[in-house]
């Protein structure tokens, strides 16, 4: 008898080997590390708020674990949380949906994972712009689609024009994906923005993926504008949001779908068949989070404010960045070009890699490289942080590269 194969990584599928592992969790994963040997780490990697969770979010969570709420619900999610969603709509963004539009799911990455696995297969091409959520190529890729990536730069403010659309899109296209407004750059579309660039796919059959999730975390007067509000895009629009940045619920795991019936139904049954329901008891909390006071949103959104333009000029004061303000969520994106190809400490800095590693291992400076993000020139750094631990980061940083 012959000996048989010893298993390994060579029985894995094309498209998990095609994947990369997520930056933003490697980065926080080796932070957290040092910080368990004692090292004093200021993390300025990961992508949640700091503030807690809301108290009225909180104890309805309790309320249900005491009330018994703890079984199995409908899969797409229970009626008192469809309705409340459908008021946010109304109230926040001027949307209107039926129930049946409306899917819960565990988290955004979900909603995002279940509308790509339901529209594209082999041979469909999906427009990325970039510097996109780091997600999103390797979600299409996992769906059988092909990434499509259109570069923007800062002199644009990070945004895809009408014309690079119109330059991307070939018989194959299938979806833009729309991050507005953007992890990691912050950028938030205009409404005249929007309405140019839905033009562009006017008749095309191009559907577009509208991730939406920091839709109430923007500054200066600016206001998204949802692709979904244009009645000729309405049935080619997908909308996705939750309620983990808006009211601090990252762990809570509730992300949100709205879109036509029939592509909501499809994302149903890809959902029935792998997680089922979202948790119960974050189900009820989300409601108490949508439909209680909103004046915490607002207070954490100046507070995230205040610490956007505490980055912008402190890190614009270091020689080797250059940053465009951030118009929204609560990340600054600078280019560090200028560093690129130097040595400090010895060591020779390539790409953003090098810098993120140097910053952590030397400096002990969590941030997250821009080539995770399709931007190799650049660094993510949150300002989800307090005020002083943004000033030690800065203080340290503007040192490493004295």
């Amino acid at each position: 008898m012959s000996p048989s194969t010893v298993p390994g990584e060579q029985f894995l599928t094309r498209r998990v080997l095609s994947m990369q592992e997520s930056q933003t969790m490697r980065i926080t994963g080796l932070a957290n590390t040092m910080k368990a040997e004692g090292k004093d780490i200021v993390s300025l990697s990961a992508g949640e708020p700091d503030f807690p969770t809301p108290d009225n979010v909180n104890q309805a969570g309790v309320d249900a674990i005491m009330a018994g709420f703890t079984r199995y619900t409908a899969n797409s999610g229970i009626p008192e949380l469809k309705k409340a969603i459908l008021e946010k709509f109304r109230r926040d963004n001027g949307l209107e949906f039926q129930e049946n539009q409306i899917i819960v799911s565990n988290g955004g990455k979900q909603t995002l994972a279940n509308t790509f696995l339901s529209l594209c297969q082999e041979g469909d091409e999906v427009i990325v712009p970039a510097p996109y959520w780091v997600s999103f190529p390797e979600m299409v890729r996992l769906a059988g689609a092909e990434p499509v990536i259109v570069n923007t730069t800062i002199e644009t403010g990070y945004k895809i024009t009408p014309a690079q659309l119109d330059a991307a899109i070939t018989p194959k296209t299938k979806i833009l994906v729309l991050n507005s407004p953007s992890n990691p750059t912050g950028a938030v579309y205009t409404e005249p923005e929007v309405r140019a660039l839905m033009q562009v796919l006017q008749g095309r059959n191009v559907f577009v993926v509208s991730d939406e999730m920091y839709d109430m975390i923007v500054y200066g007067g600016v206001r998204p504008f949802s692709p979904a509000r244009i009645p000729e895009m309405r049935e080619w629009v997908i909308v996705s949001n939750g309620v983990s940045k808006t009211y601090s619920m990252t762990g809570w795991r509730i992300g949100y779908l709205a879109g036509p019936k029939w592509l909501i139904d499809a994302c149903d049954k890809i959902q029935s068949q792998t997680t089922s329901n979202p948790n119960a008891i974050a189900q009820k909390a989300a409601v108490a989070a949508l439909t209680g006071d909103q004046s915490i949103v607002e207070e954490r959104r100046l507070e995230f404010e205040r610490r956007r333009d505490y980055m912008y000029t402190a890190l614009n004061g270091i020689p080797g960045f250059r940053t465009a303000l951030p118009e929204g969520a609560f990340y600054i994106f600078p280019s560090i070009s200028g560093l690129l190809g130097r040595t400090f400490s010895g060591k020779v800095l390539n790409d953003s890699a090098d810098v993120a590693e140097y910053l952590l291992r030397d400096h002990y400076v969590a941030t997250v490289p821009g080539d995770a993000f399709g931007a190799p020139e650049n660094l993510r750094l949150s300002y989800a942080a307090s005020i002083a631990s943004l000033e030690k980061a800065v203080n340290r940083i503007r040192k490493a590269f004295q």
